[in-house]
């Protein structure tokens, strides 16, 4: 088994790389925050709609058992959950780690990688492949919340006629293929649109609980955690079972944080402490105070809170603010595969930034694509909300441990944080979280091994190209060598070569080596042009590149060898057009000659992978591997080079 991909794609950038996000300063404009509305807090704002429900649910293997103390710890540890989990761990606390704006479990992994040294060295790589599953359980929640969300609300539809159940999944498939058909307009304009709508959503949770709560204001007495305690405590048995339903009140913490780059810490936090978190847990409480009068209305508590003459608008509004609330971990998932690109953990994947303003908003097709095909799959294989309820708890809860426990080193490496702070409050975290973890860890027969299954193939796939990558980099890096000496080689005749008339540019991700395309076309061919170019492209932190910074020319130690090496630069919003950006040197920059672009001949060196015999990682992984390599973004594509004078030359590299 053999493939062919462009060499540039398995550089990585290296860790400790000077950042390429833009610092965000500036007042806090409204936008931001209506987008954040619209794209962040879809997911976790729509829980309302089935959290109560399914932790009540009488169909679980470990059913609550409805009466009013138990509606009352219920509510009350929810409110304390979401308090401590989102609240206070990831709004107040966790989105305060960065990496130059980037958020999320990759940005962490960037971190510790960063201040792996020393003795801690060990610990900190241990912990930084523990991120890894971390990141691949939430590609497996980018796939389960989708479904669950607009399942759960084209579900609604039962509350307004029971013989519409057959429509309940055709209509969810054809929501899904629009919603993720709008991805490529980009995430800013997406939070333009949904923003406004999740601004009623909200309004109506609030109002919908305000209405819950006037028929029984007593439920207000769950806001005291001594409910939540004595529900843990005195009725262990059936309060650990539940933990795994409570999950589902804060599914899109993880997302919230990984969406950072989309929007800045601060509209993210300010929507959450002064619309979201208040409606939220308003709505919870209505719902709570609605069961206290009635037990029966536990099966479509939210719906219930509504008149009935409302039923049909708020079906309306749900079924959008679940499609919404899928935006969330898409664009979440985004972030993820970009920086897990960076790292050195994914291919290059062909990535479109949507927004001038805000670096983190991008486009990732291939993603893009491969979750709305697992999100159908999905759909049709569990057909109900509650059968994937299970699964969803797990994903979640997953990932936010192994964040705990990546932010808690972070604190300490790069804060200083004191021990017995990180032992108080960390040890605190691990055990709330842990608890949960346990708790949903009894529904992996039930559905949670689903998530569990996803990331675990999507860890293997990006430690095995991590592996290969390394593989195939020191192989490669043995046979370029440096790019000065085989320049000084050329310039005393070594390799001989014929003089042809023209221009050749040579691409290559930077000056410190020779391309390999050069070295075969020098070595095979016996040939060299008049006049060589080696073209290194780098993408800037900003949207547009001034044309006078757009070229840095290095004649390589000689004005009189006809070899220059120029660095290209664009921003994030630029299509890199290699030909017309070229067009800007001056023969004095080429020395002395004009580039004959017009007849230039460009070349990209590619590898063909195959399987070795040398041991450096399983058979089976070599070729998954080498398969991995055929989702690598076209390169003559995105550099707008001419087909007819673009040419590719490989080299074999076994793996």
């Amino acid at each position: 088994m053999t493939a062919q991909t462009s060499e540039d794609t398995l550089d990585r950038a290296p860790v400790g790389a000077p950042p390429r996000h833009p610092r965000k300063g500036g007042p806090l404009r409204l936008a931001l925050l209506v987008g954040a509305l619209g794209v962040v807090y879809g997911d976790i704002g729509t829980s309302p709609i089935y959290a109560l429900q399914t932790i009540f649910n009488p169909a679980d293997p470990h059913p609550v058992p409805v009466n009013t103390a138990n509606v009352y710890g219920i509510v009350s540890l929810i409110f304390w959950s979401v308090t401590i989990i989102v609240t206070v761990f990831y709004v107040g606390i966790a989105m305060r780690a960065d990496n130059d704006g980037e958020g999320g479990i990759m940005a962490l992994i960037t971190l510790i990688r960063r201040h792996a040294s020393g003795r801690g060295r060990k610990a900190a790589l241990t912990l930084a492949a523990l991120g890894i599953f971390g990141a691949a359980l939430f590609l497996g929640d980018s796939m389960i919340t989708p479904a669950i969300s607009v399942l759960s609300a084209v579900e609604g539809i039962k509350t307004v006629s029971s013989g519409l159940d057959a429509v309940i999944i055709p209509a969810t498939a054809v929501i899904i293929v629009m919603l993720f058909a709008l991805q490529k307009r980009g995430t800013h304009v997406i939070g333009r649109w949904f923003g406004p709508i999740m601004g009623v959503w909200f309004a109506a949770l609030a109002l919908l609980g305000i209405g819950g709560i006037a028929g029984n204001p007593a439920i207000l007495r769950a806001l005291s955690p001594t409910y939540a305690i004595d529900f843990v405590f005195g009725n262990f048995g059936v309060a650990f079972f539940a933990l795994a339903a409570v999950i589902l009140t804060f599914t899109g913490a993880e997302a919230l944080y990984a969406d950072m780059g989309h929007f800045g810490r601060k509209p993210i936090s300010k929507a959450w402490i002064g619309i979201v978190f208040p409606a939220v847990m308003l709505n919870y409480m209505g719902q709570g105070a609605l069961i206290l009068e009635d037990t029966g209305n536990i099966s479509g508590s939210f719906f219930l809170l509504a008149p009935e003459a409302l039923r049909i608008p708020l079906l309306v509004l749900t079924t959008v603010a679940t499609v919404i609330a899928a935006q969330a971990v898409i664009s979440g998932a985004f972030s993820v595969a970009s920086q897990a690109s960076e790292l050195g953990y994914l291919p290059r994947l062909r990535i479109a930034h949507t927004s001038e303003h805000q670096y983190g908003q991008i486009y990732v097709p291939w993603i893009n694509w491969l979750l709305m095909v697992s999100v159908l799959v999905l759909v049709f294989a569990f057909r109900t909300s509650e059968a994937l309820a299970f699964a969803y708890g797990m994903a979640v809860i997953g990932t936010i441990v192994i964040v705990v426990l990546l932010f808690l080193y972070v604190a300490r490496a790069r804060w200083g944080a004191p021990k017995w702070l990180l032992a108080t409050g960390g040890g605190l975290l691990i055990a709330i979280t842990t608890a949960f973890l346990a708790a949903s860890s009894t529904k992996i027969v039930h559905g949670a091994w689903l998530p569990l299954l996803i990331g675990l193939l999507a860890f293997t796939v990006m430690i095995t190209w991590q592996k290969g990558r390394e593989v195939v980099t020191g192989e490669r890096g043995r046979r370029e060598g440096s790019l000065r000496e085989f320049v000084d080689h050329l310039r005393e005749g070594e390799p001989k070569a014929a003089r042809v008339p023209g221009t050749a540019v040579f691409l290559d991700r930077g000056k410190q080596s020779a391309p390999l395309a050069l070295r075969a076309n020098l070595e095979q061919n016996h040939a060299r042009h008049a006049q060589i170019v080696v073209l290194s492209v780098e993408t800037q932190p900003v949207p547009r590149v001034a044309e006078a910074d757009r070229l840095c020319v290095d004649q390589l130690g000689d004005d009189r060898d006809a070899v220059i090496h120029v660095t290209a630069r664009f921003g994030y919003m630029e299509t890199p057009d290699v030909p017309r950006a070229l067009e800007a040197i001056d023969p004095e920059q080429a020395e002395g000659r004009r580039l004959n672009l017009d007849r230039a001949t460009y070349f990209l060196s590619t590898i063909q992978l195959k399987p070795g015999r040398q041991k450096t990682m399983a058979t089976w992984r070599k070729h998954l591997f080498i398969a991995t390599s055929h989702i690598t973004a076209d390169a003559a594509e995105h550099f707008r080079l001419p087909r007819d004078r673009t040419m590719i030359i490989g080299s074999h590299i076994e793996v």
